[in-house]
């Protein structure tokens, strides 16, 4: 009989898939299904990212910087029709767009205009559906029609959803509410028969979104009222607009639902915030001095007064104590207690603030930071290195942030303006010939540009130059330079220009100033890079 060989592990096998490896033999990982993995998972990471975002402050910073830096004060409406499919000339290119533009502006600078429940003007509405989409994984905005007024011409309203409510309705999951039940199937007989429902999304057969399933209020709120859902088609039988809109932010396929910003780290998170929060009461801790007297006479006849804190309390509102119970004692500064015959206080002497604390608590943030996109520098608003660190790490946040306005401008801006503008043309406050006839040309018609918040420029001067020499070579155009540095339209600025130059001519005053070379330095200034 011949030995028997074992087949030699090769690839994977003998490397991050081995199981014989001592590193890896309790490393059991079992990765489920876009329902299993993110759905049944969904509502717990919410609120414990939103209680991180109340709760911790580098949670918080990541949060509101993207908020500052992706909309800011709002992404304005730039129209960039497409002259050439439409058959127009420059001139008249630009007088629609102007006229668009101001059109889009009155609709969407009142909040009475644009919001359903009229508590946020248009660029306000992008800040909520921001900050909503990255705490809570994604953010609904459904489509909704009011009267028009005499102010107000158009219909349309926006209605920005609570995540939560957007969820299977308990008859479709077994009668329950909660408890990781997420996915149902709709029964013969009822609307959209056969569907599966995803966590509130309906698709068909094919796995295509049909309907959304939103629950009239906030599910576990203290109400007396009973839940109830309302189905909504996503997209409209006649006209094809959508009636709901869907911001998220996709990482796996057969994904309908989106994971918070702050999933991956909110363990650290949390476990920094504790580190953080036991630092702090070690240091307050040093501040109290409290003298332990026992004794077996009566208290009361000892000269000893007991001193609170003096800020009061539920316990006893002249000491301010917060326990009126026999068996609890508090720390305060200068107190003096009286124990019980036979009890003694060991007191700890705690070696605190730990000398290592800040370097380790910059560690944690660089590692949070890496995996949000946000270098350290930036999530922690601290830029004590070189210039070169500080603009590189503003330049791989501004990489990132660029990419989820491009999201957030495909999701929710750009859908809006486009039902807008059908609104807009039925009406016909703007003329668009061809709009309801071809979608290439409506299509062109609703060509649109969405300027928002600039990059941070550490030296402006440094930055200016390298964008003529940009212009000069043919890299960029002085349109996206402008649009780039400034945020603004360069067309209108040379208009402005022109207009205050004929002022300063009228004046008497110089019309320009001397651009220094590309590369030179001002007069008694020197290029010193990283001081």
């Amino acid at each position: 009989m011949g030995k028997s060989f074992k087949p030699k592990a090769s690839g994977y096998s003998d490397a991050g898939a081995s199981l014989v490896r001592r590193a890896l033999k309790g490393f059991a990982a079992a990765s489920g299904s876009p329902r299993e993995d993110i759905d049944r998972n969904n509502s717990t990471l919410r609120q414990r990212s939103r209680m991180l975002y109340m709760a911790s402050p580098v949670a918080t910073s990541a949060i509101n910087t993207n908020r500052t830096k992706v909309v800011g004060v709002g992404l304005t409406l730039k129209s960039v029709i497409d002259r050439d499919v439409l058959g127009l000339t420059p001139e008249q290119a630009r007088a629609w767009q102007q006229k668009t533009e101001a059109e889009f502006f009155m609709w969407a600078k009142r909040r009475q205009n644009c919001d359903a429940l009229a508590l946020n003007n248009f660029a306000a509405l992008q800040q909520l559906a921001l900050k909503s989409w990255l705490l809570s994984g994604d953010c609904v905005v459904l489509i909704k029609r009011a009267t028009p007024t005499e102010l107000n011409p158009y219909s349309l309203r926006l209605h920005v959803i609570e995540a939560d409510r957007v969820c299977t309705p308990a008859k479709y999951r077994g009668g329950a509410i909660s408890g990781g039940i997420t996915t149902g199937t709709i029964p013969e007989g009822e609307q959209g028969a056969g569907h599966n429902i995803y966590d509130g999304v309906e698709v068909d057969g094919s796995g295509r979104v049909v309907a959304y399933h939103i629950c009239k209020h906030f599910p576990r709120e203290m109400i007396a009222e009973k839940d109830d859902w309302m189905r909504v088609r996503a997209f409209g039988a006649r006209t094809g607009l959508p009636n709901v809109l869907h911001v998220m932010d996709s990482e796996r396929p057969d994904q309908y639902r989106g994971v918070p910003y702050l999933a991956q780290v909110i363990e650290p998170l949390l476990q920094l915030r504790r580190y953080t929060e036991s630092e702090l009461w070690a240091a307050l801790i040093q501040t109290f001095f409290t003298a332990w007297i026992e004794s077996e006479s009566n208290p009361t006849e000892m000269p000893f007064d007991e001193i609170g804190s003096g800020e009061g309390g539920p316990g006893d509102e002249a000491t301010g104590t917060i326990s009126d119970d026999d068996h609890e004692y508090e720390m305060g500064p200068g107190n003096v207690f009286h124990l019980k015959k036979g009890e003694k206080v060991v007191f700890g002497n705690p070696n605190v603030p730990s000398a290592g604390f800040e370097k380790f608590f910059d560690a944690m943030c660089r590692q949070v930071g890496a995996a949000l996109e946000l270098p350290a520098d930036v999530l922690l608003k601290k830029f004590d290195e070189s210039y070169s660190a500080a603009r590189g790490a503003l330049l791989e946040a501004w990489e990132a942030m660029k990419m989820r306005r491009a999201w957030f401008v495909d999701d929710l801006c750009q859908p809006i303006y486009e039902i807008w503008l059908a609104e807009a043309v039925a009406l016909g406050r703007i003329r668009a010939p061809g709009f309801f006839d071809d979608p290439l040309i409506r299509d062109a018609w609703c060509g649109a540009q969405w300027i928002g918040p600039v990059q941070s420029q550490l030296d402006p001067k440094k930055e200016a130059e390298a964008a003529i020499l940009q212009i000069s070579h043919g890299i960029k155009t002085n349109e996206q330079i402008t649009r780039e540095m400034g945020g603004g339209d360069w067309e209108d600025n040379i208009e402005q220009l022109a207009h205050e130059n004929e002022k300063k001519t009228a004046a008497g005053c110089p019309t320009g100033l001397t651009v220094p070379a590309a590369g030179a330095s001002a007069p008694g200034q020197e290029d010193n890079d990283d001081e």
